[in-house]
């Protein structure tokens, strides 16, 4: 660690954390700033930043972590505040500690950040400037650091989120930053695909293996050897051939569907799914069995309402993939067109919006993108009943619907801060993501009861 940041505090006050800090740290610089001013920071993942607590502390960590998803903070305060510590270490502080802070607790943040640094430098080095997946979104910046560390290893991969908010992409990011990178990257849709063509196209087939096999042919896993395969939407394989599926990724070996012998694989899996598992496994559609073998690592994509800060850059980047297509000029976005589609839910996320991208650059003329081309009314009318206001909590609405009305607006107006808008609604944040995970997978969460005896994601393994 080569940097320790004191924001907020007078003089006095920074002088004794000064002398604590000495003792913690003594050949690590030590700068104290009273006054908060973004342009004048510099941060990197060897700082260590020590805030005072105030009312605007939220918005504080949230602009910190802008300039530095890596930043490792720690908010200090005068008065203990337990909504307050849940608010700001949802925001992502390391820590919420009340003043005086002993000096073995300042000698904890000093190792801590020291290691955190550490894991961020082999992070910055395995991703090799790797782009693939495109994102500002400070939680999803610090999903890919964390995914980065993993990617070496063999372990299987669960990628979870609902259709269109770039599961594949990501897929395709752990791959770039494997050791497996410059083998093959293959594919397969397990729901795009016949039942009764699933088996032959991830195994293989000998020639005569039945009706119409006039040849022999490779399966996604052998074409894979070496490299990676994707399994999209595992949920939809049928069970028999998750069964299967199961022994090949014990065995790591193949049966080719009319084959004399097994054939030996080394393919790295990434799995994914746009359904909730716990009640996917409940009707059957996931073998148990199956689950734990996949969820060495699970991970799970927020939908794009949830990351305001990505919907500009991933229409920047759309347009100017549609002008390199059809070879003319970018066009620049309004300031009235950006506010209309931060202001829209995306409900087919990130797909949608390079669809609605395409569109608008098409009917663009004039260098300027205005939100009558985005025509996202008729869109969001098709998904709802035209006498509904979905936006407006009314008479006769459902506490369900209420609910979700309510968690939506408030998410949004926090601008996707899960703390913060935890602490408005008065619930914790844990209650928070598991409602908005009910909400984006479709399923009623007003009263529902939790599931007791089937796998619960987002414990052991989990990185979200």
């Amino acid at each position: 660690m080569n940097h320790i940041l004191l924001l907020g505090f007078s003089d006095d006050v920074a002088a004794d954390i000064r002398v604590q800090l000495g003792r913690a740290a003594p050949d690590t610089a030590i700068e104290n700033l009273v006054q908060f001013d973004p342009d004048r920071l510099k941060l990197d993942a060897d700082t260590l930043v020590f805030l005072l607590d105030s009312p605007i502390a939220t918005g504080q960590v949230l602009q910190l972590f802008k300039i530095t998803p890596s930043a490792n903070i720690v908010v200090l305060s005068m008065y203990a505040d337990r909504e307050r510590a849940s608010g700001l270490m949802g925001a992502g502080a390391m820590d919420y500690r009340v003043m005086p802070c002993p000096d073995e607790i300042f000698g904890i943040y000093v190792r801590k950040t020291g290691h955190l640094a550490e894991l961020s430098r082999q992070s910055c080095l395995q991703r090799q400037n790797n782009d693939t997946f495109i994102t500002q979104d400070v939680e999803t910046r610090r999903l890919l650091d964390r995914l980065a560390l993993i990617a070496p290893s063999r372990a299987s991969v669960l990628v979870l989120g609902a259709s269109g908010t770039g599961k594949e992409m990501l897929a395709r990011f752990i791959h770039q930053c494997s050791d497996r990178r410059k083998n093959a990257f293959v594919a397969i849709n397990c729901a795009a695909i016949p039942e009764g063509m699933l088996e032959s196209e991830l195994f293989g087939h000998e020639k005569g293996a039945f009706t119409g096999a006039t040849c022999a042919r490779t399966g996604k896993f052998e074409l894979a050897h070496g490299g990676t395969l994707l399994l999209d939407e595992i949920t939809e394989m049928p069970p028999l051939l998750q069964a299967k599926l199961l022994r090949v990724l014990q065995e790591g070996e193949v049966d080719r569907l009319g084959g004399k012998s097994p054939v030996k694989i080394d393919v790295r899996i990434v799995a994914t799914s746009n359904r909730d598992i716990a009640p996917a496994i409940r009707c059957g559609a996931l073998r148990e069995d199956l689950y734990y073998r996949l969820n060495t690592v699970s991970v799970r994509l927020s939908p794009l309402h949830m990351r305001p800060d990505d919907i500009g850059l991933l229409a920047t980047h759309f347009l100017s993939h549609f002008a390199s297509i059809y070879e003319k000029e970018t066009p620049t976005i309004t300031v009235a067109c950006m506010r209309r589609m931060k202001a829209y839910a995306w409900p087919g996320n990130a797909r949608e919006l390079e669809n609605c991208m395409h569109r608008a650059f098409l009917m663009c003329t004039n260098g300027e993108l205005q939100s009558e081309h985005l025509d996202l009314e008729d869109i969001q009318g098709m998904a709802m009943d035209p006498h509904e206001d979905t936006t407006m909590i009314r008479a006769g609405m459902s506490i369900r619907d209420m609910e979700r009305v309510l968690i939506r607006q408030t998410v949004t107006h926090v601008r996707g801060n899960r703390g913060e808008a935890a602490k408005l609604l008065g619930i914790s944040i844990r209650t928070l993501r598991n409602k908005l995970r009910d909400m984006d997978s479709g399923t009623a969460f007003a009263g529902t009861e939790p599931m007791q005896s089937n796998p619960q994601p987002g414990r052991a393994g989990v990185i979200s």
